[in-house]
């Protein structure tokens, strides 16, 4: 941003006047870049079927889980990492995600919060499968556009050992980008390979709109589970859509697109629920990005006749519009607050030099 004018009298009121409009414009960057800042952080999701860890132990409860795995996690890491269970991520992966995350720390994402969830123990909560086609699920949050890979363990993976980037296949054997969003989940369809025993299911959900990405670690087993020294696999079970609901409040992460209550559409935040912008007690309203159309609701799972469109298929998050006025408004302040310092301080030093 410039202003001519006014940079054309401090030139001609000599340094003095130079040094003005220099400090005037200095302290109007911190306050530029404080606006830009101050939008709502956004939670955005987990894989659900397979059920992932973290949904897991959140199902459970993170007070008091039931099953061993999910305790010991709970006391590596405290109760607070499974209430924020949509936000397991690494803000700038960029595609990198095999560089920047060590061997051992996958399910965290190399994150300590959840370093819980990188246990190296054969007893987890698992998810029954078996080879061939199959749908997945991943509960989305906070939607955006992006790209999902899934990746399996190699034949003789040992679930005891600390999971290393090496014991996953190459190649994933599911990779979507933007997958259609269905009550909340975003649903899409792969083929499973074969295998036996218990296994891991790795995703990594990769924003196109951002170098953020997401994590999962899915514990599985096909036909008998020998991971468990004989004894039979703890059933995983995704989180309820009222559970959602009732852990919203305490986690420490924005739920925005909620889209999990029982009776609102995708893109709404039902009243008095969640933490975001909306004031508790207000109405649902759908939530977009500025400037987005209603429009007729396609799928079929709204509950009224139009929707606003879906933030998974704009690009757009639930924080954008916030971030967007956040930085306009600093902008506006900045500059109405540099236009009267330099005309003040442009009039005294004029008089000084006189």
């Amino acid at each position: 941003m410039t202003f001519p004018q006014l940079s054309t009298a401090s030139e001609q009121r000599g340094p003095r006047g130079r040094k003005v409009a220099a400090v005037a414009a200095l302290g109007f960057a911190p306050l530029a870049l404080t606006g830009l800042a101050a939008g709502p952080a956004a939670a955005h999701g987990s894989m659900t079927d397979p059920v992932s860890r973290v949904s897991a132990c959140y199902a459970e409860g993170p007070e008091s889980p039931r099953s061993a795995a999910c305790k010991a996690a709970v006391a590596a890491s405290g109760p607070q990492a499974f209430y924020d269970w949509n936000a397991v991520n690494m803000a700038n992966a960029a595609g990198r995600s095999k560089q920047i995350i060590p061997d051992g720390k996958l399910c965290s994402a190399g994150n300590d919060k959840y370093r819980g969830l990188d246990l190296a123990r054969a007893d987890w909560p698992a998810t029954k499968l078996s080879a061939g086609s199959h749908t997945f699920r991943y509960k989305g949050t906070a939607p955006h556009k992006g790209s999902f890979e899934l990746y399996i363990t190699k034949d003789g993976y040992d679930p005891s050992k600390p999971l290393k980037w090496s014991d996953l296949e190459a190649a994933p054997f599911v990779k979507v980008t933007d997958p259609p969003m269905r009550n909340g989940d975003y649903v899409f369809d792969g083929k499973i390979p074969a295998r036996s025993g218990r296994h891991l299911i790795y995703s990594i959900w990769q924003r196109s709109d951002s170098p953020e990405a997401f994590y999962t670690c899915s514990d599985v087993v096909f036909g008998k589970d020998s991971g468990a020294a004989g004894a039979p696999a703890p059933a995983a079970s995704a989180p309820t859509d009222q559970e959602i609901a009732d852990g919203a409040a305490k986690s420490t992460v924005q739920h925005h697109h909620d889209g999990a209550v029982p009776g609102t559409r995708p893109g709404t935040v039902p009243a008095g629920k969640g933490s975001g912008p909306q004031a508790d007690g207000a109405a649902s309203t759908p939530l977009a990005s500025a400037g987005t159309p209603s429009t007729t609701d396609p799928t079929g799972t709204g509950t009224g006749t139009t929707r606003t469109q879906n933030l998974a298929e704009t690009g757009g998050d639930s924080s954008t519009p916030y971030l967007a006025m956040g930085g306009a408004g600093a902008l506006a302040v900045g500059a109405a607050a540099l236009f009267v310092t330099l005309r003040r301080k442009a009039a005294l030093a004029g008089r000084h030099g006189r």
